[in-house]
């Protein structure tokens, strides 16, 4: 093969890996790094012995993102306060993927924050992008029957605890909609409708930015906090001076909340069968909002 040939070959797949060391990693800046890691392997590797470039380069793409997991595992458990995924912006391609859009979205992400290293490797291989445990195990390192236990641990796990609702899409965006003229315009009763009574906000402003650093709780201290959106100064930002924005994030509806220059939060949410929200996710830790600041929209839906 040619060297451009080779390159063409990998950019041909580069949605694919970027995809699976994101579900893997949480992190849109390391799924990124994994990526051009990936690149520097295939680069060196003798490409002629390459029978399918796509697996080949799978399963490059998910051993670097494992190994970088299990080295960010310790920092992730001294976070201050939640610690909640990086957010990207997704393309329509995403959200019309069911499948792509749940497992990319923030509250299945959380939940793949639970698992071990290899536990969420093995999932996000086998039962999002439908890799065989023969693949799976050389892709980390592991024996195949490892792999099938690791498999059926994850499953069991994220079966327990994945979001059981899941309202219609259109009813999500206009639910997002009306949340987000309620939070910029105070009306707090407008978003005690949209609430559910045990709804919980989650805030990850990773000692950066004050954040709570504990969930809230109910619908009332929920409205509460995003009815202030409007009248007070946030991050230095007057009400004025912000810009609410409602754009896809994860495969799903989102906001973006912005002052001159700068991105200040996402805000995402999940959703019951009736379409009311039970959870917030709100990332306002300036590290993790790079990928969005960038403006870089990106396909994540499975092949």
């Amino acid at each position: 093969m040619s060297p451009d040939h080779d390159q063409q070959v990998f950019n041909e797949h580069r949605n694919l890996l970027f995809s699976v060391a994101y579900r893997i990693l949480g992190s849109a800046a390391d799924a990124e790094d994994a990526v051009q890691d990936a690149w520097i392997k295939w680069s060196a590797a003798d490409r002629s012995q390459v029978t399918d470039p796509k697996a080949y380069l799978a399963r490059i793409a998910s051993n670097l993102a494992l190994e970088r997991l299990r080295s960010t595992r310790h920092q992730r458990e001294t976070y201050v306060g939640p610690w909640l995924p990086e957010p990207i912006l997704t393309s329509g391609d995403t959200a019309d993927d069911i499948t792509g859009a749940e497992s990319v979205s923030m509250a299945m992400l959380v939940v793949l924050e639970t698992l071990s290293p290899l536990e969420r490797a093995v999932f996000v291989l086998k039962e999002i992008f439908d890799f065989g445990h023969a693949e799976i195990a050389e892709a980390v390192g592991r024996s195949e029957v490892a792999v099938r236990q690791a498999a059926h641990r994850a499953r069991e796990h994220v079966r327990a605890r994945r979001p059981r609702f899941t309202a219609d899409r259109s009813r999500q965006r206009d639910v997002t909609k009306r949340f987000l003229a309620a939070a910029t315009g105070g009306d707090i009763n407008t978003l005690m409708e949209l609430l559910s009574p045990d709804v919980t906000l989650w805030t990850d402003g990773g000692g950066k930015v004050r954040q709570a650093l504990r969930p809230i709780m109910g619908a009332q201290m929920v409205a509460a906090w995003f009815a202030a959106i409007g009248k007070v100064t946030y991050q230095g930002v007057e009400p004025a001076d912000m810009n609410a924005e409602l754009v896809e994030i994860n495969g799903g509806p989102g906001m973006v909340f912005s002052g001159p220059g700068r991105v200040i939060a996402t805000v995402t949410f999940d959703f019951d069968a009736d379409g009311r929200i039970i959870a917030v996710h709100n990332v306002a830790n300036p590290d993790k909002l790079q990928a969005v600041a960038g403006g870089t929209t990106h396909d994540v839906s499975t092949p």
